[in-house]
């Protein structure tokens, strides 16, 4: 360090100087330890009659007992050995504010008891070496004040036992690992000054809560931002460094959304985007037949929000009426997604295919009405699932197969309307669990065998019952021999 401090140095160490008099030093068994010198600055070892510089000698490695090695505000420059690499028993390292330049060496990684890393204030280049990130016993890491590119890696929130750590003033990019939240320890922070983007994640707060040395700015960061920082530590003030240039730099920021995530803005509300996406689809399966009424910003087109009457909770669709629209095609298999609904109209339209079993998903429904489309094969059992429903409209269809005994689980149902079909099979006796119906026709289908006695139990309750023109055979229960209508019965016993 003598020899390499005397070319170009306007006030080298004396030619003569003996080793042992460099800077401030303790020995322990005849090995070095402790080696400090710093031109201005460090109390411990502030030496003014003379300043080191030029490079770091290669021989650095072989101080492998030292713990501590300060040397600061002086001229060192190039690059740092990687030998330095070979101090395994630092606990201190403190090379800030000289002229080094090049990348940081990998190997202080293997310095697994630094407590104190200080390299700000010189003209490194290139990433932070992620053997940084694995030096869980630090609690200084200084950075600040070089050209230091690349991410910050989640592995940040190894450092749990760390109180300071500033890396601003470098051009680093990219986002905030929300792993910093595992900082609680944090006393001193700051980011300020790089070129960091996205969001702040909200795990600052671990941190940040009623804390003023944490800053973060001077970069291109987008709200909204953490209630836990000011507007001092996301934007600087005229009392910072650089006065205005250390806004924020918004102008490659979405515009802050009012809506939670996978929720949509329009007209300044909050609408579910699946939700809105199933609507879409109703509109797109029947862009031939669509009723253009139903454009009533006559833009042209037919958006979610247009189709039917509405009504919407907490961004949610809850009521949906679309009958006489025009509606064409089938009935998605997506509608599950619409989990909030309780009304849903889509009768006197041209729908066709089979109701889907996803239909079983809307546990919520209490009103579903199909009347007067196309719709063709079985009722699927999946109906049963839909337990508050009151209203079940399924009449003029053409619809097949048997009554699913499964509708005997809709023990809240008023209406059930199933007239005008296809349908085939038998009336199942549980029909008379459904004691609140009050309305029941299941007329013109070609339902064979015995009425059921269990339908007394509806009639005895005040239940209109219509039953004509199917293959029900006699002999009826007395209490709808007025209900029975024509029946076609030749194949009766």
């Amino acid at each position: 360090f003598i020899d390499n401090s005397q070319e170009g140095n306007p006030y080298p160490p004396p030619s003569n100087m003996r080793p042992i008099d460099l800077g401030v030093q303790e020995w322990e068994n005849g090995r070095i330890v402790f080696l400090c010198y710093s031109f201005i600055g460090e109390s411990e070892c502030y030496i003014y009659d003379y300043m080191l510089s030029g490079e770091i000698p290669q021989d650095i490695g072989n101080l492998i007992n030292l713990r501590h090695l300060i040397f600061s505000y002086s001229q060192l420059h190039g690059q740092i050995p990687s030998s330095i690499g070979n101090l395994t028993n630092l606990t201190e390292l403190k090379l800030h504010f000289n002229q080094f330049s090049g990348e940081i060496p990998t190997g202080i990684g293997n310095m697994v008891d630094l407590t104190h890393l200080y390299l700000r204030g010189n003209q490194f280049i290139g990433g932070i070496p992620p053997e940084i990130w694995n030096l869980v016993n630090l609690d200084r890491l200084y950075l600040e004040h070089n050209q230091l590119t690349g991410e910050i890696p989640t592995e940040i929130g190894n450092l749990v036992n760390l109180r300071y750590i500033n890396l601003k003033d470098n051009q680093l990019s990219g986002e905030i690992p929300g792993s910093i939240g595992n900082l609680i320890n944090i006393i001193g922070f700051s980011l300020s000054n790089n070129q960091l983007s996205g969001v702040i994640p909200y795990s600052i707060c671990n941190f940040a809560q009623d804390n003023p040395y944490v800053w973060v700015y001077g970069n291109q960061l987008c709200p909204p931002y953490p209630d836990c920082l000011s507007d001092e530590q996301i934007h600087g003030s005229w009392q910072t460094p650089g006065g205005e240039d250390d806004q924020q730099d918004t102008s490659e920021c979405e515009e802050p959304s009012l809506c939670d995530e996978g929720y949509t803005e329009i007209d300044g509300e909050c609408y579910y985007q699946s939700d809105l996406d199933v609507l879409q689809i109703f509109i797109d399966n029947s862009s031939k037949t669509i009723d253009w009424y139903l454009d009533t910003d006559s833009s042209g087109v037919i958006e979610p929000l247009e189709l039917g009457y509405q009504r919407w909770e907490e961004g949610r669709l809850t009521y949906l009426q679309c009958e006489d629209n025009e509606l064409s095609d089938v009935i998605p298999s997506e509608i599950s997604n619409l989990t909030n609904l309780t009304f849903l109209g889509l009768g006197w339209n041209q729908l066709t295919g089979k109701i889907p079993p996803e239909i079983g998903y809307l546990i919520n429904l209490t009103h579903l009405d199909l009347l007067a489309n196309e719709l063709t094969g079985t009722i699927p059992p999946e109906i049963g699932n839909l337990t508050n429903l009151t209203h079940l409209y399924l009449w003029s269809n053409q619809l097949t197969g048997t009554i699913p005994p499964e509708i005997s689980n809709l023990t809240n149902l008023t209406h059930l309307d199933l007239l005008s079909n296809q349908l085939i099979g038998t009336i199942h006796p549980e029909i008379g669990n459904l004691k609140n119906l009050i309305y029941l026709t299941l007329g013109y289908n070609e339902l064979t065998g015995d009425i059921p006695e269990s339908i007394c139990q509806l009639v005895d309750n005040g239940c209109w019952v219509h039953l004509t023109d199917n293959q029900l055979c006699p002999p009826y229960p007395s209490c709808v021999e007025d209900y029975v209508g024509e029946q076609d019965t030749p194949n009766c016993d």
